[in-house]
Formats: C-alpha cells, structure tokens, sequence
C-alpha cells in the first residue's frame, strides 16, 4: 500500500518525506486556504520535496473549465495529479485530460456506482471519503470493500487506483491495508500516530535501563573526550 499525505503544509511535508514513508501528497481549497499561501508557490515546492503524485484540485464546476484549470494546474510538474469533483461535468473533464496524458484524481466518492463511474472515464485515481460516511453513521469501510471487489473483477480494463481519504484514525488505514486498496491518504497526525503502542515504549525503556546498568558504550570515546 502506497501512503499518500493530506496536508499543505510544507513543513509537515518536508518532514515526513526524509522518512521515506511519503508517496504522495493530495491537497485541497480548504487545505491551501488554512496554508495562507499561494497555491503555486505550495505546489510548486511540494512536487520538488516529493517525488509521487501530488493533487491539486480544481474549483471551477464546468466541464470546459475545469480543463482549462486542469491543464495550467498540470504545468506546474510532472507529478501534478489534477483533482476534479465526481460530477457530470467532472467525469467529461477527467476523460478529456487523460486523453492528454494528465493524471487524474476524482474526489468525493461516496458510492460504489460513482466509482465505477470514474474508473470508465480512466481517473487515475479514485478518491471515496470513509470518514465522512461514518459521520452520517455509514460503513465507510464496507464501500472500501464494495470498490475493490469492482476493480478486481475488470483487472484487463479497469486501472483506477483506489485511494482511500477521509481517513480518521489508523485503524482506518489498517483496514483499507487489509480489503487491498491500493493507497491511503493521511493527515499527518494520523500518520504518526501509527506508530504509536505503549508496549513499544515500555519495551524500549527496559532495555535502556538493562543497558546503562552495564556501564557499556556502542560507540568507542575518542581521546579528545
């Protein structure tokens, strides 16, 4: 599975990336407006510190304008995924920008017909919001599943990725690792958090404190010390 950060902060982003954990970035309007900055300036630095797909959506809501916004978005780099929304209007701009080799992200899934829908237009990418569904007490894993079990049986036609957003907590992640979507997309937050266990902290301070009871040192002091 491919992690994929949702934020535009680019210090967040610059940090996580030296990891090597970081795939990709998907932005937002709402993560760029709580950036404060221009969105080239934030994209423009964010595809020189990562080097997978990094979306950014449009805002106009026609077809033909969404193209023109797809296309000037697009210039930006080589690893610019455009974001469109899953509408009439979205769908006809995704499949005119795929046709001109633009990768593309159709955000807002909420059902497996709509996804469906997108993986005909040839989106790069499929975006179903899980955590938005859970909010309005749905499944939103069940149409995780629901999507996979689509995909798989068109393995010869269908090569939309599905990238699971919306993401809340990591068990969100763990199970989208498990029904086999293809990427996850993060808050930082949540990232981190994935690495948290107590027993990893208890563990970790019994040995230490084993260790210095030994009076022993890995690495030898110089002279100088």
């Amino acid at each position: 599975m491919k992690f994929f950060i949702d934020t535009a902060n680019i210090d967040e982003i610059r940090e996580l990336a030296v990891t090597g954990l970081l795939d990709g970035v998907t932005t937002n309007p709402s993560l760029i407006a709580k950036s404060g900055r221009s969105l080239f300036e934030v994209l423009a630095e964010v595809c020189e510190v990562v080097d997978g797909p990094v979306s950014a959506e449009v805002t106009a809501t026609n077809a033909d304008m969404m193209i023109a916004e797809g296309r000037e978005l697009a210039s930006i780099a080589g690893n610019i995924v455009v974001k469109v929304p899953l509408t009439w209007d979205g769908l006809k701009a995704c499949r005119t920008l795929r046709a001109q080799g633009t990768m593309v992200n159709v955000t807002l899934c909420f059902s497996s017909a709509q996804a469906l829908l997108a993986a005909k237009t040839g989106a790069s990418f499929i975006s179903p919001f899980i955590g938005r569904l859970d909010d309005i007490s749905q499944d939103g894993m069940q149409l995780i599943r629901d999507i996979v079990q689509i995909y798989r049986q068109y393995p010869h036609t269908i090569t939309t990725e599905i990238l699971v957003a919306s993401v809340r907590h990591p068990l969100h992640a763990v199970e989208a690792a498990k029904l086999g979507a293809d990427v996850v997309t993060l808050p930082p937050k949540v990232l981190r958090q994935m690495i948290d266990h107590p027993l990893t902290d208890s563990g970790l301070k019994a040995f230490l404190d084993d260790w210095e009871q030994t009076g022993q040192q890995i690495l030898k002091q110089t002279a100088a010390e």
